[in-house]
């Protein structure tokens, strides 16, 4: 084990590198772009023993990568926001096809109003693609959590492609101490990649991805939703067996003095961070504030949300995508699916730190004063709007 100063970009480079992945196929997007840059001057100095290729588009550099892994090569790209949409239509080629491909994703706000910035617009909206997501609160996460990632996703009773997303510019670009490990001790954990399911072999030939009718689309839909049904053991197992080897420990949620509070907060990615320090801020003020962080989205751990948020009679789910049209954000959706309902309970959904907007210390105080005062019952909030939203830009 050694200490390195890096980033997200930079923990998830060296994580990949650790894998023995032998192809990375790239096309660079804000704020991705430091990632695969770095990964391309590892393969230029020898430092990783891969080939690094140059593709048109983000579509293009999924497509290669699907192909290379079916002929049993361990491969990757990573994207972002409008590069992610443009992959649409291949994610679900390599779900349906059960190719266990592990891609970073940063997180970054989807158009229009144009944005560099982050939100979870992005991988919310591939939600539904048959891809595993999890999410990470800091460098140190990335990297853990793709070495994770490959033995989850690799796994004969998953074989599911991986994204492992993380907050544009908070976590990609925000450096800090990272435990990284050493290459013999990552590569025995990881393990060698073989494909299972489906592969490209000569010697015995299949079709892939061909036109389905539907005496057997339904079926094949149902065994992708028992992988996801498989992954959450797999991955309860590979977690302890990283704690075992390395011990940090991860599991699918991680509860935050939930227990005996008047209200928590649920929420994923790097705002978790931010929340901690708050809890114990107001806890020290007397206030009994939880928060209940997901780390795994997809599989969503139902049955986790319900045993920790048990008893709990104001939660304030906070979604980072405004979840347009809808009463709930995506994340709020899924917790509201999984709590025990009764007439007492309090859920309010709030929408926050849209196209890069800081999620402040003032901003969860209000989420936890909201809660706490009973003020906004069982509404949504879009927390940090500006009083005159509707007037800005407005052409008179």
């Amino acid at each position: 084990m050694k200490k390195q100063i890096l980033d997200g970009n930079g923990a998830a480079a060296e994580a990949i590198r650790a894998s023995n992945v032998e192809i990375v196929a790239m096309y660079p997007i804000t704020p991705q772009s430091p990632l695969a840059e770095k990964l391309s001057l590892l393969i230029s100095k020898g430092n990783m023993d891969s080939k690094c290729v140059c593709v048109e588009s983000e579509h293009s550099a999924i497509s290669y990568v699907i192909g290379a892994q079916l002929s049993g090569v361990r491969s990757t790209t990573a994207t972002s926001s409008v590069g992610l949409a443009l992959m649409h239509e291949v994610l679900g080629v390599a779900a349906g096809c059960h190719v266990p491909i592990v891609m970073p994703v940063v997180n970054r706000a989807l158009v229009s109003p144009w944005s560099l910035w982050c939100d979870h617009q992005d991988t919310m909206c591939e939600r539904d693609t048959g891809w595993i997501q999890v999410y990470a609160e800091n460098a140190q996460e990335v990297y853990d959590l793709i070495l994770c990632a490959y033995r989850i996703a690799e796994d004969k009773n998953v074989c599911l492609p991986f994204m492992v997303c993380m907050d544009g510019f908070y976590v990609s670009h925000t450096v800090q101490t990272v435990l990284t490990e050493d290459d013999d001790t990552v590569s025995n954990f990881v393990g060698r990649y073989e494909p299972n399911n489906l592969y490209l072999n000569i010697d015995d030939p299949m079709f892939i991805n061909d036109l389905t009718s539907a005496e057997e689309y339904t079926e094949m839909r149902f065994q992708q939703r028992q992988n996801f049904e498989n992954a959450k053991e797999v991955m309860a197992d590979v977690f302890k067996a990283f704690n075992d080897t390395f011990d940090r420990e991860y599991t699918l949620t991680e509860a935050y003095h939930c227990e005996e509070s008047d209200a928590v907060l649920v929420c994923l990615g790097s705002a978790c961070g931010t929340i901690k320090h708050m809890v114990g801020e107001l806890r020290a003020e007397g206030k009994k504030v939880g928060l209940l962080k997901i780390t795994s989205y997809r599989p969503f751990p139902s049955d986790e949300v319900k045993e920790k948020l048990k008893g709990i009679k104001n939660i304030g789910v906070i979604d980072r995508s405004s979840g347009l049209g809808a009463s709930f954000g995506p994340l709020g959706l899924d917790v509201y699916q999984s709590v025990e309902r009764d007439n007492e309970l309090n859920i309010v959904k709030y929408i926050a730190g849209l196209g890069g907007r800081d999620i402040s210390e003032a901003t969860i105080r209000k989420m936890y004063n909201i809660l706490l005062d009973d003020t906004h019952r069982n509404e949504q909030v879009w927390v940090d709007v500006r009083e005159d939203a509707l007037r800005l830009r407005i052409k008179k």
